[in-house]
């Protein structure tokens, strides 16, 4: 009797097994879904689903018809440096829902680029500003120069043999005229593949040349090209940040910023007086209110840098209460848009979202997020001061990081809280990051996984919490979506060489090699 009790408790217990085999993955413990009802209460009913995918077929139907296979006049390559795939999806949730769109989720064109360098899986922004710029594809590190040039090579870079010459430089050898504008120095490296061929993305001035045993003479730094070399004196629009690349370090800016220069040169005043001798208008302007005082139609050449380094984050603009000093991304493109749209024959303009990327080295997601909601607006506005029919929008990213979307959140949560309970009974963060310096976030040695609180994550210097700890969080290998609007978007669907789009781009346009 007490061996067949055995038996059958043998066989329940090896049931049990198998039975729990068939369910699903371990989900942790959820917070009371009682307090999360249905955020919309449309969603539980199949005909909103069916509606919503008819919806969607007429609109590809109608896109179909409408492809433009006309030339673009005009081309906006938009660049959201670390936008992965993962951040587009999280800004869904801080704009509102996770049903919502990002703007440029709604052009009628989508793909993907493979982003890695020759000799890295994972790219920086120097290597695949080379690619998306000038369509061939270098090395980690290395910007305008294809991949004969090894990273800190001085030499290299000027023979001509190894520069990679932009789309840029395409467009003004077209007649039509260029420009940049970023948030970032407007010698880092994602602008610098506008207008640069260079062996490291650093040196951006001439002690940084000098420092790695270099001749600054001989290896003209990145903001000497910008203002010295052909492609960089016709960019008829430059905005960013980065006037310390500019002014010696005797020199002090006009926030009373010391520059890094140390051979005497103040190229600011060099480019106004190249402008002043071609007697073209030109107009320098370091502050938002000045950027304002500009005739933008009757002006030929304009240069802002509104920052000793990079501009601030779009968030601590207004939790500062900066904006009557600093401008934002949309308005500093529709600036440029309104400069380059004086000529006739079109433009090429590059605008970088530069700070998404630089708030996730940091893992401060919030500060990310808000950055790509302003891009997102940037994009808006250039598409209302075009036309569709003459001008090609591009959005893409150079990389991705490794921020990721966490357990399984009510719908009505906000994306920067706290998604549930682990095994440990501890709640974690729906957003985190693989590596970075957010480590100390959500464990210490004392106790282990830290109690962590939603009070914490409604900082915006709250730093998200990481697998492995690392000074700076990095880039991710993932592929990187592409967004296209305008003629010939239709070019940009499916998966691709990052270094296609350029070709792509240049195609639509009847410009470069591709034309």
């Amino acid at each position: 009797m007490a061996r067949r009790f055995i038996l059958l408790l043998f066989v329940a217990v090896a049931l049990s097994r198998g039975a729990s085999g068939q369910r699903d993955h371990p989900r942790g413990r959820s917070f009371d879904p009682e307090l999360h009802p249905i955020k919309n209460v449309e969603e539980q009913q199949s005909q909103y689903w069916v509606d919503k995918a008819q919806a969607k077929l007429l609109s590809k139907l109608a896109e179909t018809q409408a492809a433009h296979a006309n030339k673009a006049k005009n081309v906006i390559l938009f660049l959201g440096d670390g936008m992965s795939v993962h951040t587009v999806t999280a800004t869904r949730n801080f704009l509102g829902d996770s049903a919502e769109q990002v703007y440029f989720e709604g052009f009628p064109y989508t793909g993907l680029s493979k982003t890695y360098c020759v000799n890295r899986q994972v790219a920086d922004s120097a290597c695949t500003a080379t690619a998306y710029l000038g369509g061939v594809k270098g090395n980690y590190g290395t910007i305008g120069v294809n991949a004969n040039v090894p990273r800190y090579n001085c030499d290299g870079a000027q023979l001509e043999e190894n520069q990679v010459l932009s789309i840029a430089q395409w467009a003004q050898a077209a007649g039509k005229d260029a420009g940049l504008v970023t948030t970032a120095r407007v010698t880092h490296a994602s602008p610098a593949g506008v207008y640069a061929h260079i062996a490291d993305r650093n040196w951006e001035n001439d002690w940084e040349v000098n420092n790695r045993n270099c001749s600054s003479e001989h290896t003209i730094d990145i903001a000497r090209q910008l203002v010295e070399q052909t492609v960089g004196q016709n960019l008829k629009v430059i905005l960013g940040g980065g006037r310390q690349n500019f002014i010696n370090t005797t020199v002090n800016d006009e926030e009373g910023y010391p520059g890094l220069r140390t051979d005497g040169r103040h190229l600011i005043k060099d480019w106004l007086e190249q402008k002043k001798s071609a007697n073209v208008s030109a107009n320098y302007v370091w502050s938002r209110k000045g950027l304002s005082q500009v005739d933008l139609d009757n002006t030929d050449y304009l240069l802002g840098l509104f920052a000793s380094s990079h501009l601030p984050y779009n968030g601590d603009r207004e939790r500062k209460r900066s904006q009557l000093a600093n401008p934002s991304l949309t308005e500093l493109t529709e600036a440029a848009i309104r400069v380059l749209s004086r000529n006739n024959e079109g433009f090429f303009l590059f605008v970088e979202g530069a700070r998404i990327d630089m708030a996730h080295h940091d893992t401060y997601a919030r500060r990310s997020l808000e950055d790509t909601a302003e891009f997102a607006r940037a994009v808006q506005r250039a598409r209302e001061l075009t036309s569709e029919d003459d001008t090609l929008i591009v959005v893409t990213a150079d990389h991705a990081h490794v921020m990721s979307i966490n357990g399984y959140p009510f719908r009505d949560q906000e994306i920067f809280g706290l998604a549930q309970l682990a095994d440990d009974n501890l709640p974690y963060t729906i957003l985190s990051y693989a590596n970075g310096p957010g480590y100390t976030t959500g464990y210490n040695g004392v106790e282990g996984r830290a109690q962590l609180k939603e009070k914490f994550t409604d900082n915006a210097d709250y730093q998200y919490p990481t697998l492995v700890p690392l000074t700076a969080e990095s880039h991710g290998g993932d592929d990187v979506a592409v967004y296209a609007s305008g003629p010939n978007a239709q070019y940009f669907s499916g998966n691709y060489e990052q270094s296609n789009i350029p070709a792509l781009m240049g195609r639509s346009a009847g410009i470069g090699p591709y034309a």
